[in-house]
């Protein structure tokens, strides 16, 4: 037995070193370098899995041929959607998610959708008693879904290579170990070299395989983050725990658009698609209420109204309170700012609260003009007409700026019966340079 040495794994992004480091010379974290054994001489894992060893030869470009023809569909739109037109035959895809978000459930509902579809589930965190339930109340009914309670990795790939599915499901690559390394399941090392092992399956057996991931407390896939540069897709499941829709969102996409969205609503039979998901952010809106506005915001290619809910009240300390949930707190600092210098509002003596309705997060830069018309309908007491939508990048001169995709923002707005969208003045057509005009728009 080759005799153990210590080093030291960064869990952040898998740099190694021979001593502990307060930070990381790769990525610059702190207090990430984690103590492992490992074999003091180098070992040729890859050439012990039987069928990953073969050597490719070199091929003329003219002759590769593409799989660009070789897609097959989930059969759930949403999820074909953010893919970019279904799957490749030899995609490696990465799924992440916090726990109880519904990895495991979307996986399972693709056997759903093709009961004709041969998929191994190869799944280390769940007995198969417990994911027949689960298929059983989603009403999976395929005779070609076979389950594999294994993780060790060598077992896996042996019987993926004997049964040669269309589509292999593992559940979850943190569960999944090599018995050549000395480290526990989940460690960073293990995590590198098992998935680096799924890497060359997919590929040189032309494979579809999706892992689920777990995710840090702060939201990003655990484990090192090479681990998102071998997959060809990033895939992130998000929701909040206290409302029943889920989005998923492509970070990375080799074979179609990056940062497409689909939404999907959670219920007791399942994930269900939700085909025009404005309304559902928009549904609960209250009429005649002071602080509400809608904005358009894209979401990949898909726009999405809305809701923006401000409360801006007189302060009953001496230093304002600054809160918002769904909105960055220094961006709300900011448009405060130019409310105050550019506009003549003073909220230096007002508590300012903002929400975004139904725990979406606003990220898109077109939402300012429609948050600094909802902290000036608040602060006034004055309420903005529910059918007006507000699109626009507010700028530091309080001038309102072109934001993309803006005649596919009103065209959503018009369908949900939105009559007036408050847009920036573009060359050769109607709308409005500065903040101050769209506020007196919007509050006559």
């Amino acid at each position: 037995m080759a005799k153990l040495r210590t080093q030291f794994d960064c869990s952040n992004c898998g740099h190694t070193s021979a001593k502990w480091l307060g930070s990381c010379p790769s990525c610059g974290k702190w207090n990430t370098f984690e103590e492992s054994k490992v074999e003091g001489k180098a070992v040729n894992h890859k050439a012990k899995v039987e069928g990953l060893d073969s050597s490719a030869k070199p091929q003329n470009l003219n002759e590769v041929e593409t799989s660009e023809k070789s897609r097959f569909l989930s059969n759930i739109k949403e999820f074909d959607r953010v893919l970019g037109g279904g799957f490749l035959n030899g995609a490696y895809i990465l799924i992440g998610g916090e726990p109880g978000v519904g990895k495991s459930t979307l996986t399972l509902q693709i056997a759903k959708s093709n009961p004709d579809l041969k998929i191994l589930y190869c799944a280390g965190e769940e007995s198969a008693g417990q994911i027949k339930q689960r298929a059983k109340r989603l009403g999976v009914k395929s005779d070609k879904l076979l389950v594999y309670n294994e993780t060790q990795i060598n077992k896996i790939i042996d019987e993926v290579q004997k049964i040669q599915p269309d589509l292999l499901i593992v559940d979850s690559i943190q569960t999944v170990y090599r018995t050549e390394l000395q480290s526990m399941p989940g460690s960073i090392q293990q995590v590198k070299e098992c998935a680096a092992l799924f890497q060359q399956l997919a590929k040189k057996k032309n494979i579809t395989t999706i892992v689920i991931g777990h995710v840090t407390k702060e939201g990003d896939i655990a484990g090192p983050r090479v681990l998102e540069h071998m997959v060809d897709t990033v895939l992130q499941f998000e929701g909040d725990k206290n409302y029943t829709y889920r989005l998923l969102r492509s970070l990375k996409n080799r074979f179609g658009p990056a940062q497409e969205v689909g939404v999907f609503e959670m219920k007791e039979d399942g994930l269900i698609e939700v085909s025009n998901p404005s309304e559902l952010f928009i549904s609960d809106k209250t009429e005649g209420v002071s602080g509400n506005a809608i904005v358009c915001t894209m979401e990949g290619s898909r726009p999405l109204l809305i809701e923006v809910q401000a409360l801006v009240t007189a302060s009953a300390y001496g230093t304002p309170q600054r809160t918002s949930n769904g909105f960055d707190r220094n961006r709300l600092a900011l448009l405060l700012a130019v409310l105050e210098k550019r506009a003549g509002y003073s909220f230096s003596n007002h508590d300012v609260y903002l929400n975004i309705a139904g725990g979406f997060r606003l990220n898109d830069p077109a939402g300012d003009l429609g948050v600094c018309c909802a902290l000036v309908s608040s602060l006034t007491d004055k309420a903005i007409n529910q059918r007006t939508a507000f699109i626009g990048e507010v700028g530091l001169g309080g001038e309102v700026r072109i934001v993309p995709h803006i005649e596919q923002r009103k065209k959503e707005a018009a369908k949900l019966g939105f009559k007036n969208s408050v847009v920036p003045q573009g060359k050769g057509s109607e709308g409005i340079r500065y903040v101050k005009e769209a506020i007196k728009k919007a509050l006559r």
